[in-house]
């Protein structure tokens, strides 16, 4: 009997300690740390080709000719939030997938239904005060997390312009905020997106709000002011007309030490910097602040003077690693030129040595380019760091000729060749290496996981006429190379790989108007350039239709030549005749990186091509975006691919353990929780990248019951 009691007793404290409590995703990244992990277990390399889909839910907003889903989805209570194509918050149920509330913030504005992208929301609460936050045009908003109302007493009726605390906000500058911020008690520290062109540029600074009442907490000023710390790295006048170096790409904080670290851009203009030489800080720069008051704590610059839009890409990943036989508390920051930095989380102490490299200098007209730039020793870059004539692709004999006779026309090499009239390839390209997905990391093993873009870019600059013009086409030709030549190229023809529309016959499919309001306003990806007078859009309009200067002419007695004497002919990958990367394959990897040895553990093709595999060429990997996640249960998950599929990896190995095709490209870091017990997996399939359809799905999957 005494046995048999003993059984009883123990059967109940059994299944207690068997029940799995839920898991969140509560934070874009995972958590404030931005580890992209998760503790969960329940899927696993021996059950993971099991996985079905749970359920799927359609926004209905996609547009078909162009639109992308980021977002990186949040999962708190049993409820995940999350941002449709055309910027709309909703909330869903995490174990269903039905619908809870949408909240749409251009409803009855009259405003264009959307600005760019959204890679996620923020979520912060105090007992029965539930909120999200999150960036939609020029504003950030607070909604009542069970409801989708917006919350009154937030800002004005529920919304804070991201003008605030500008000092240049009169000046109608262009300011968005597409990666969400993060909490730090009771602020929500966020950065902002800004023009990076040859046209008038928003500062970066970064900002912390009261997260009940909207209010401006404090300030940092990413381009010193008179008397702050690296003032003198600028001209003294830099503060009041330079802009960028803004932190865009994700925030992380410590919550224990009380610091934010912010990743931070280039100055405006990117390729360009003869009226703002010097270091310029804090441009490029791991920014630590504390976060309660904005003080820097300590930074680190990892491109001095940038001319290459060498932005930090990613949010930095708190890690925990053991050198010496010591357990460091540390930061590691991924970058586009394909390096992992890291650095101790409390001093700014890099835990690897770094170099400082000599760098060619510059014959465009007035650059004084920084004699040196800093690469670390260790871990080795995971992506090339040269495109030579050894490198040229071998798809075709065809393809391998005509990329060979392009790369001797232009400047090529290693990193930092300044940007020419003649051409310089960029390599890794101005989207990496690393990009905006971020990386993972499992603390039980030190590995970073992170996936890398290998496609060469070529920069070509343009002197701008600096004559005094007369006529409006001309002024027009003037007004389209300062501002929009960067994404529409020379010839006027945009870029369907980058969502950049043909304009070269917009005359024909768009009134005068239409085209007028769309260069005030914005629409889609497209950004708004309210800085532009009523005269210089008219003049760009009459460009863009074509007039001739005898038909048009008139004379504003305010336009001047411009302060900045080049521009570029934009965004262009280096592409063979058909349309594949100018560089020998894999032109997209997924690594695993030890960062308590600083070794590369294992690197692996991301992605393949249908028609490459037949003919025979199956792990060639492709261009890639959105980030992995990595779970307990021994996996890493990633999209990202432009074949529109979602893999499981082995996390070990490296090895392919499960892909599935989805709706449209996930191009959005996935995220994984549990409800009921039971572990989820989702990503956002809104496709809309390097020439994909676009979508409008959320698909999670999950083990059958």
């Amino acid at each position: 009997m005494r046995c048999a009691f003993v059984v009883l007793v123990c059967l109940p404290l059994v299944s207690i300690a068997c029940a799995r409590p839920d898991r969140d995703w509560p934070a874009h990244g995972g958590d404030p740390g931005h580890t992209q992990y998760s503790s969960l277990d329940q899927i696993t390399p021996s059950n993971v080709q099991q996985l079905r889909v749970a359920w799927t839910y359609r926004t209905g907003d996609a547009r078909a000719e162009r639109s992308e889903i980021q977002c990186n989805p949040i999962v708190v209570h049993g409820v995940l939030y999350a941002t449709s194509p055309q910027l709309k918050a909703f909330a869903l149920d995490a174990g269903t997938g039905k619908r809870r509330w949408v909240f749409d913030p251009f409803k009855g504005s009259g405003a264009a239904s959307s600005l760019g992208v959204n890679r996620g929301l923020v979520f912060w609460e105090n007992g029965d005060d539930q909120r999200i936050f999150f960036a939609a045009g020029e504003h950030v908003y607070a909604i009542d997390a069970k409801t989708g109302n917006l919350i009154p007493s937030f800002g004005q009726q529920g919304r804070v312009s991201l003008h605030e605390g500008l000092a240049r906000s009169g000046q109608g500058l262009y300011v968005l905020s597409n990666t969400p911020g993060a909490i730090y008690k009771d602020l929500l520290i966020i950065g902002s997106r800004v023009s990076e062109g040859p046209g008038v540029s928003s500062p970066g600074h970064i900002r912390a709000f009261d997260v009940r009442t909207g209010k401006l907490r404090w300030v940092f000023h990413t381009i010193p002011w008179p008397g702050e710390f690296g003032y003198d790295t600028w001209p003294p006048d830099a503060w009041q007309r330079v802009g960028g170096a803004n932190a865009w790409s994700g925030i992380t904080v410590d919550q224990e030490r009380g610091l934010v670290f912010l990743p931070t851009g280039s100055a405006a203009f990117d390729f360009w910097g003869g009226n703002r030489h010097g270091a310029n800080l804090f441009a490029n720069c791991l920014l630590v602040l504390d976060a309660a008051t904005g003080k820097r704590r300590w930074h680190y610059q990892f491109v001095k003077h940038d001319l290459w839009d060498r932005d930090l890409p990613a949010a930095p990943v708190l890690t925990t690693v053991t050198h010496d036989g010591k357990r460091i508390d540390a930061v590691a920051q991924t970058t586009k030129s394909g390096f992992v930095y890291l650095f101790n989380r409390e001093t700014g102490q890099p835990l690897f040595p770094i170099e400082e490299r000599p760098v060619p200098q510059s014959d465009l007209r007035g650059e004084k380019v920084w004699p040196t730039q800093s690469l670390p020793v260790k871990p080795p870059p995971f992506a090339r760091q040269s495109f030579t004539e050894d490198d040229v692709t071998d798809i075709s004999p065809e393809s391998h000729a005509a990329v060979l006779e392009r790369l001797r026309m232009t400047r090529h090499g290693g990193q930092f060749i300044p940007p020419s009239t003649q051409g310089t390839v960029i390599y890794p390209g101005f989207d990496g290496g690393a990009e905006w997905g971020g990386a993972a990391f499992d603390a039980s093993s030190a590995w970073l996981y992170v996936n890398a873009n290998e496609m060469p870019w070529i920069l070509t600059m343009v002197e701008i006429d600096s004559a005094k013009q007369t006529s409006a086409a001309a002024v027009g030709k003037r007004v389209y190379q300062t501002n929009c030549m960067v994404c529409h190229g020379a010839e006027l023809k945009g870029d369907r790989t980058r969502n950049v529309a043909d304009i070269s016959t917009v005359s024909k499919r768009l009134t005068r108007e239409a085209v007028d309001k769309t260069i005030a306003s914005g629409r889609g990806l497209m950004p708004a350039f309210p800085a532009l007078s009523s005269y210089e859009r008219n003049a760009l309009v009459a460009f863009l239709f074509g007039d001739k200067p005898s038909t048009t002419s008139r004379n504003d007695p305010d336009e001047a030549p411009p302060d900045i004497p080049y521009t570029t002919t934009g965004y262009n990958r280096f592409f063979d005749p058909d349309g594949y990367p100018a560089v020998k394959p894999p032109w997209g990897t997924l690594n695993a990186i030890d960062l308590n040895k600083g070794e590369i553990v294992w690197k692996v093709p991301l992605g393949e091509l249908p028609e490459l595999v037949k003919r025979g060429r199956p792990k060639t990997g492709t261009e890639n975006y959105g980030g992995p996640i990595v779970t307990a249960g021994g996996l890493v998950f990633i999209g990202a691919t432009k074949d529109e599929k979602f893999r499981a990896f082995d996390k070990k190995t490296g090895q392919v353990l499960w892909e599935t095709s989805l709706p449209a490209g996930g191009y959005a870091t996935p995220s994984t929780y549990s409800v009921g017990g039971k572990q989820y997996v989702v990503i956002a399939a809104g496709g809309g990248k390097m020439g994909t359809k676009s979508g409008d799905s959320y698909v999670a999957f999950a083990l059958p019951d």
